[in-house]
């Protein structure tokens, strides 16, 4: 649990943080921190006021089975698929942390206190099967306050359409690219429109968008040290930040637009960009970078504990960092362009492991279930 002092100790950055209106939500869920209260903790004194899960999270949860042996137990004996038992456990998960944030939702109409669980990753590349799974996800966690997380992949876009025109909340995922995230929030309106020709409230209907932030630099870092020439070497760990702060632009401008003024009008709410992977990998960067260098207004970031405590202890927060920096940041991706590294290539490549990094995660939370299950003498096939 979170003690006083370390609570008055995160007051300044985390506060300052929200003051700027980025809300913050937590990359991290596990049944141990629920019952344990850590989650209710953070939210009480850290201003966590939402949280997001991914394939990745819950294999590390449930793959440790700490926590869970009672559910497995009842799933054996009940004879269950293994993809079965999965999902009763993360919407039981997920259900129970959305009961943790409802005042949160309730307090802020709608716009946080939001818990995220994502479809399997093995259907990213199929629209329907997406749909279908994102329907039966909000019937099974059966709170108002969960969102859907749809991969941003080239059959991920129609699925969003479909999902948001049905009046599910929709967190969509893994986008890298600036193209590809005003095609997702081109699905996002389109959705909006499909719900307003369907009579349903528009107001009751949240997203955001997910722009992966570390892993491009990762990628670009590495490219750049290959080159090893001094422009080379100074333009690391600069252009995550370019390509963040120019989807920010990309925001402002469509949701200034006719096209949204019209949905605007009749309720609806502004998908708001949430940056993801923010927990710095290059130890040579300050592991609050990708907080600090990215406060705006409306946005979301999430993050994982690490850097959840890191902001508390030494972030940096001194106001919108950026808006101001569109210019230097097309500066920024023209120059690595200029070194011969191509944009387009790493994104499309950091999609393709995105998706795959996911499918492998998801299938060792699935190989650790079914060994649990089949300890207690179920063939869990």
């Amino acid at each position: 649990m979170i003690t006083v002092t370390e609570a008055t100790a995160s007051a300044g950055a985390l506060k300052r943080l929200s003051d700027e209106g980025v809300s913050i939500w937590l990359d991290d869920l596990s049944r141990r921190r629920i019952e344990s209260g850590n989650l209710a903790g953070l939210v009480a004194t850290r201003n966590v006021v939402g949280v997001t899960t991914n394939p990745s999270i819950f294999q590390a949860a449930i793959g440790s089975g700490e926590g869970y042996e009672e559910q497995l137990a009842d799933l054996a004996v009940r004879d269950v698929t293994v993809d079965e038992a999965v999902r009763m456990m993360t919407t039981a998960d997920v259900r129970a942390a959305a009961d943790v944030l409802r005042p949160v939702y309730d307090a802020t109409g709608g716009r946080d206190g939001r818990v995220s669980i994502e479809v399997d990753p093995r259907l990213a590349h199929d629209t329907a099967a997406t749909v279908a799974e994102a329907r039966q996800l909000a019937w099974l966690v059966d709170r108002p306050n969960v969102m859907i997380k749809i991969p941003a992949t080239q059959a991920g876009l129609p699925a969003i359409t479909e999902v948001i025109g049905a009046g599910i909340s929709v967190n969509v995922t893994l986008i890298f690219s600036l193209e590809r995230y005003r095609e997702v929030m081109d699905a996002y309106l389109a959705g909006l429109e499909k719900a307003r020709a369907a009579g349903l409230d528009l107001s009751a209907i949240h997203s955001v968008a997910s722009f992966f932030v570390s892993r491009v630099d990762s990628e670009i870092d590495k490219r750049l040290t290959l080159l090893g020439t001094d422009e080379a070497l100074a333009l690391k760990g600069r252009a995550a930040l370019a390509n963040a702060r120019l989807a920010y632009e990309a925001y402002e401008q469509v949701f200034a637009g006719p096209r949204w003024q019209a949905l605007g009008d009749a309720r609806a709410n502004r998908q708001r960009p949430l940056w993801a992977s923010t927990g710095v990998k290059d130890p040579a960067y300050k592991d609050t970078l990708y907080v600090d260098e990215l406060v705006a207004p409306g946005t979301v970031n999430t993050m994982p504990e690490a850097t959840l405590n890191a902001v508390a202890d030494h972030g940096d927060v001194q106001g919108d960092t950026v808006t101001g920096g569109y210019a230097q940041a097309r500066a920024d991706l023209a120059a690595v362009e200029r070194l011969g590294i191509s944009y387009d290539e790493v994104v499309r490549q950091l999609e393709d492991e995105g998706v795959a990094k996911f499918e492998v995660a998801w299938q060792d939370l699935l190989d650790a279930v079914t060994k649990s299950l089949n300890s207690k003498g179920v063939d869990a096939e």
